[in-house]
């Protein structure tokens, strides 16, 4: 499972193994592997031009100390200073010793436009805000020019904590991290600037604290996924029951459907006015037509996909003493009181649209600030949210490290995919997995699903589903 921590957890670390290390060692560990990401992105070092941007921290001190390894291999490395009188001054000596040069004012934009590598190492993993007015022509230069971009740790001018970006960032085609990953490199918006991602170890002890995020892998997928043993029957495999659809929406509730059979539920129960095409698409679905309390045993819920106005069959399954997942026309319809009072789980499953709207705030904010709209869901339905998106986050109700999941691609933004997530996270609620775990593992094998399918080419959410067991197979086989 790959974990990221917050600034305020690295930072303590940090301080707690610099304290039994000689002084500067743990940034010469920092700048080694620094330097040979940037040899392995740009091939050959020799005759290589790299400019480095730099800031007053200790990012500029990286950047130094790595650009003086690439001087020694041959490369023409410049220093760009953005406050020369508070710049690493052990990190500028080094770099000058190994042949390199500090550039003068006014001189950085041309040196950019020149450059085969620029590295950022202007604000560290503590900066909040965007860039600075005398920071942001050098970042814009970085973003036109043909120059590959390394960021130090993070791209300057996105928050590490949350992910948000708010002003100007260095957009950079290579983050080099150190120690463990910070959240602002998995979550959007400021994912986007990250580019690949690469972690070098120096050292830092966190293996006993808990970590803001967690971003499940093949491994922590196949643990999770039910597999029915020898005296398995489809009641005990679990039955999801579906109330989706409308006379205007009916194909929501087949691809709901869609989902729920390929997620390792025995067996699917279809309730609403969509039946016919339910049973034409899906004949082994089993249908009533007796409303949610009278359709028979069901482990799990999934309501609200296209269902419209129908508040009352939404209020029924929110009643209901089983695991329900509440998705589309159901977290509008859903009294908030009706959820918060339930006892068993609640998954709920909005994009930042319906997250805005149930958080009384504008889509942009959302979109802006995921983590923190993710969190307060949670908190304020007493329920796992599950928050899609580019970067999916799903979070539970009493608070811990949050998921993300960057499985996806963009061809899953396509009418009724969302659809199939609900019925595929459903199937899993029923199958006995708790409501964050089915969220994740639903996620994850969605995301899965659209690469695969997609392979570069547009597809559909019928495509999708059908290749849920694809992804299914290449999680439990491995990769």
């Amino acid at each position: 499972m790959r974990t990221a921590y917050s600034v305020e957890t690295v930072r303590t670390a940090e301080r707690e193994l610099m304290a039994r290390l000689p002084e500067g060692a743990l940034m010469q560990r920092a700048a080694a592997g620094l330097a040979a990401a940037c040899a392995d992105l740009l091939g050959r070092v020799y005759g290589s031009r790299v400019v480095l941007l730099v800031g007053s921290g200790d990012n500029g001190g990286d950047a130094l100390y790595a650009g003086a390894r690439l001087a020694r291999r041959g490369a023409g490395v410049t220093a760009v200073p953005l406050n020369p009188e508070r710049a690493h001054a052990a990190g500028l000596a080094a770099l000058r010793r190994a042949g390199g040069t500090v550039a003068g004012p006014g001189q950085g934009e041309g040196l950019i436009a020149r450059a085969d590598l620029v590295v950022d190492g202007i604000v560290g993993i503590g900066g909040k805000g965007g860039l600075r007015p005398e920071a942001v022509p050098l970042a814009v230069a970085a973003e036109r020019s043909r120059a590959a971009v390394v960021a130090v740790d993070l791209p300057s001018g996105v928050d590490a904590d949350t992910g948000e970006v708010r002003g100007a960032a260095v957009r950079a085609d290579l983050t080099v991290t150190f120690g463990t990953h910070k959240p602002g490199l998995l979550i959007d918006p400021a994912r986007e600037y990250a580019g690949s991602v690469r972690l070098v170890d120096i050292g830092l002890e966190l293996v006993e604290v808990p970590a803001e995020l967690e971003a499940l892998q093949h491994a922590d997928v196949a643990r999770l996924l039910p597999v029915p043993g020898a005296e398995s029957d489809k009641y005990r495999r679990g039955v999801v029951g579906i109330a989706a659809g409308s006379a205007r929406y009916p194909g929501a509730a087949v691809l709901a459907v869609s989902g729920a059979l390929r997620g390792g539920a025995g067996a699917v129960r279809y309730v609403g006015p969509a039946a016919d095409a339910v049973i034409a698409r899906f004949p082994e679905t089993l249908v009533s037509d007796r409303g949610p309390e009278k359709a028979g045993r069901v482990q799990a819920w999934v309501v609200g996909p296209g269902a419209g106005d129908d508040a009352a069959t939404v209020a029924e399954v929110v009643a209901a003493d089983v695991p329900v997942l509440i998705d589309a026309d159901g977290l509008r319809l859903a009294e908030p009181a009706a959820v918060r009072g339930r006892t068993a789980p609640t998954l709920m499953t909005p994009h930042a649209g319906e997250a805005a709207a149930l958080l009384g705030v504008s889509r942009e904010e959302v979109e802006g600030g995921r983590l923190a709209a993710v969190r307060e869901l949670a908190g304020r339905y007493g329920a796992a949210v599950l928050l899609k998106g580019s970067t999916t986050l799903v979070a539970g109700p009493a608070g811990g490290p949050v998921r993300v999941n960057a499985t996806g691609t963009p061809w899953l933004a396509t009418a009724g995919s969302g659809d199939v997530l609900s019925g595929l996270a459903g199937s899993l609620l029923a199958a006995g997995l708790s409501a964050v775990d089915a969220g994740s593992c639903a996620a994850y094998l969605h995301g899965l699903a659209g690469r695969l399918t997609a392979d570069g080419a547009p597809v559909g959410a019928h495509d999708v589903a059908a290749g849920v067991p694809l992804a299914w197979r290449d999680v439990v086989r491995g990769g």
